[in-house]
């Protein structure tokens, strides 16, 4: 399990297991990582963590969140990196899983391939039997994922129109406090999974399950904190 260790000058003063979805640092006594200093803001930062994977986010903090001594705003976190918050450092271990565990890693994060090959068979059969009820969910294959680039677009709103290219490993879409959910980038494709909120995504009609990464297909709309977009992709 992933853990965190404060230190300053040198000093460990605590150290903190990624046992939670949500794990948030600040000033203030609510926090689960808490730095008395007025330097940190009463709610600086939080970690949010999904399974073996864990990214940073800064909550519009007045002094920044800092990582290798780099300001960041969203930061995928790697064994060994260093946060600092003012006078503060925060150092994320997560040792890289054994080799007999890299296997099991990567099908815990994505869709077993045989389990898509079962999974699109049940699909065929039943839209054999009622074509209007399925929605094809099975994400590019691995040969297509070099020249297929991944989009977001905003299709309603203020931002209607805006694209995002999906490039990082992780990208959050939503409203922390509100909804927030992922989009992964794996050889096996892309997938969305739930982070936050008590409301689950919607991608196409179907609310998608809680703690399961959900394939994406080319022209999915997903419905995220009450904004829709498009995923699809582009050669």
């Amino acid at each position: 399990m992933a853990k965190l260790i404060l230190s300053m000058d040198g000093l460990v003063l605590n150290e903190v297991a990624l046992a939670k979805e949500r794990t948030t640092i600040g000033r203030k006594p609510h926090n689960d990582i808490q730095i008395d200093n007025l330097a940190i803001s009463g709610e600086h930062a939080v970690i949010l963590t999904l399974l073996k994977d864990s990214f940073l986010e800064d909550l519009n903090s007045t002094n920044g969140t800092f990582v290798n001594g780099q300001a960041i705003k969203r930061h995928f976190l790697q064994h060994g990196d260093v946060i600092e918050l003012g006078k503060y450092k925060i150092k994320y271990v997560n040792e890289p899983p054994a080799e007999s565990d890299a296997l099991d890693t990567d099908q815990t994060m994505a869709v077993r391939p045989e389990e898509m090959s079962k999974l699109a068979g049940q699909m065929k059969a039943q839209k054999a039997t009622d074509p209007a009820s399925v929605t094809s969910i099975a994400p590019p294959s691995p040969a297509e994922l070099p020249t297929a680039r991944a989009f977001v677009q905003i299709l309603i709103g203020a931002g209607a129109g805006k694209e995002m290219e999906i490039t990082k490993t992780i990208t959050t879409l939503g409203r922390p406090g509100t909804q927030v959910a992922i989009i992964t980038r794996r050889p096996q494709g892309y997938f969305l999974t739930h982070v936050e909120g008590n409301r689950l995504p919607v991608v196409g009609n179907v609310t998608i399950e809680a703690n399961k990464p959900h394939p994406l297909q080319n022209h999915d709309v997903i419905e995220i904190a009450g904004v829709k977009m498009e995923f699809f992709f582009k050669n």
